[in-house]
C-alpha cells in the first residue's frame, strides 16, 4: 500500500511539474509578443507627431471603426492598405496619437497607389468616432469675451476647467439621442475648437505649448442647461457629460495645416439658421495660455483632447422670453475654419 501511495505522489508531482512548465512556457511566449489594445504587437519605436494630414474615421460594415486619410484622389482606407502592404501601422486615430508611430502611418499613405486598394468616395462613407478612448477630455469654460458678456459673467482670471468622459464621444452625422424631457429639456449647442495633444506636456511655458499640439478638430460641447445650472449645488459635469454630449468631426487636421489657432472663424447653424458667428481671436485665454495653465496641474498626454469654450450666441444667452431650446428633429451644424462642418441631428 505504501509503495502505491509513493507511486501516486510521484506521478502527481511529475504531472504538476509538466503543467507548471507548460504554463510557464505559454506565459513566456505571451510576454515575448505583447499585443496592444488595438491588436498587433506594441510599438516601441520613437514617438513622432503626425504631420500634413487630414484624417477621418470610417464606420466599417463589421461594426469596427478605422482610420481614413483624405486626399485629392479620395479617402485612403488605412486598415486595408496596411494589411495589403504588410505594414504594422496604426489603424485608429487614438492609436496613432498615443503610440506615435507616424513613420508607419506615412508609409501607408505613401504606398496607397501601389497597394491596389481603391480609394474610397467620402460621400459614401459612414463616419465613425474620431476619438474612442482618449486618456483625458479637458474642457475650458467661459472663454470668449462676448459670450461672458451675453450671460452677464465677469471675465475669468484663469481658465475655468471641467471635464467630459468617453461615453459622451460621438461622430459626425450622428443621431444624438436626447434625454426624455423629465430628465432634461433645456438643450443647447456650443460649437468649439478642439485641441488634440501630440506629446506629453507638463509645466510647459506658454511660448512653447504649440510644439505639443498634434492638430485640431471641430467639436460641440452639447449641454443641458437645466442640469448644469438648476440642480442642487450647480452640476456642470451632469449638464455636460450625458451620452453623446461631445460630437467631434468630421476631421482631425494636423497642426501644420491649420496655422494660428487663435484666428479661426467659429459658427453654429440650427436648421439652416446661423446662431453663432465669432472668431477664436475673441478668446479670453488663448490656446497657449490654456495649455500652459492646464499643464501646471497635471500632464497632458498624447491623444488627450481639450475643448476650448464657445462664443456668444448660445440659447442660454438669449433673453428668457426668447429662449427656445433644442428639440428632437433639430439639425445642428458646427463649423470651425479649416476644420470642416460637424453635423448632427437630435433624435
Amino acid at each position: 500500500m505504501s509503495s502505491r501511495r509513493q507511486f501516486m505522489k510521484t506521478v502527481s508531482a511529475s504531472g504538476a511539474g509538466i503543467v507548471a512548465a507548460s504554463t510557464m512556457g505559454l506565459m513566456q511566449e505571451a510576454s515575448a509578443h505583447p499585443t496592444s489594445q488595438w491588436g498587433g504587437e506594441i510599438y516601441n519605436g520613437p514617438h513622432e507627431m503626425v504631420k500634413n494630414c487630414k484624417i477621418l474615421t470610417i464606420m466599417n460594415a463589421d461594426g469596427t471603426e478605422s482610420m481614413g486619410v483624405v486626399t485629392p484622389k479620395g479617402v485612403i482606407d488605412v486598415r486595408a492598405v496596411a494589411k495589403k502592404l504588410k505594414i504594422a501601422a496604426p489603424i485608429a486615430l487614438d492609436q496613432l496619437l498615443q503610440e506615435g508611430n507616424a513613420a508607419a502611418f506615412n508609409k501607408v499613405v505613401a504606398g496607397a497607389d501601389k497597394s491596389g486598394v481603391p480609394y474610397l468616395d467620402e460621400s459614401k462613407i459612414t463616419y465613425g468616432r474620431l476619438f474612442v478612448n482618449p486618456g483625458k477630455i479637458v474642457c475650458v469654460g467661459l472663454n470668449y469675451r462676448e459670450h461672458a458678456n451675453e450671460i452677464g459673467m465677469a471675465h475669468p482670471r484663469v481658465p475655468p476647467l471641467f471635464n467630459k468622459y468617453n461615453n459622451s464621444l460621438t461622430s459626425h452625422n450622428c443621431i444624438l439621442r436626447i434625454p426624455p424631457p423629465e430628465v432634461s429639456y433645456k438643450l443647447d449647442y456650443e460649437t468649439e475648437l478642439l485641441i488634440v495633444i501630440g506629446k506629453r506636456m507638463r509645466n510647459v511655458p506658454e511660448a512653447e505649448t504649440l510644439n505639443y499640439v498634434a492638430g485640431y478638430c471641430t467639436s460641440n460641447d452639447f449641454s443641458s442647461r437645466d442640469l448644469q445650472l438648476e440642480t442642487p449645488s450647480v452640476q456642470w459635469m451632469i449638464g455636460k457629460t450625458l451620452d453623446q454630449y461631445a460630437p467631434i468631426g468630421p476631421y482631425f487636421v494636423s497642426a501644420d495645416r491649420v496655422g494660428d489657432p487663435n484666428k479661426l472663424q467659429v459658427q453654429t447653424y440650427v436648421n439652416g439658421q446661423i446662431r453663432q458667428n465669432s472668431n477664436t481671436a475673441d478668446f479670453i485665454h488663448n490656446t497657449q495660455k490654456m495649455l500652459s495653465y492646464i499643464s501646471t496641474y497635471w500632464a497632458l498626454e498624447p491623444g488627450d483632447i481639450v475643448f476650448t469654450g464657445t462664443p456668444q450666441g448660445v440659447i442660454l444667452g438669449y433673453p428668457k422670453d426668447k429662449q427656445v431650446w433644442l428639440k428632437k428633429g433639430d439639425v445642428v451644424v458646427s463649423v470651425v475654419e479649416k476644420l470642416g462642418e460637424l453635423k448632427f441631428t437630435l433624435g
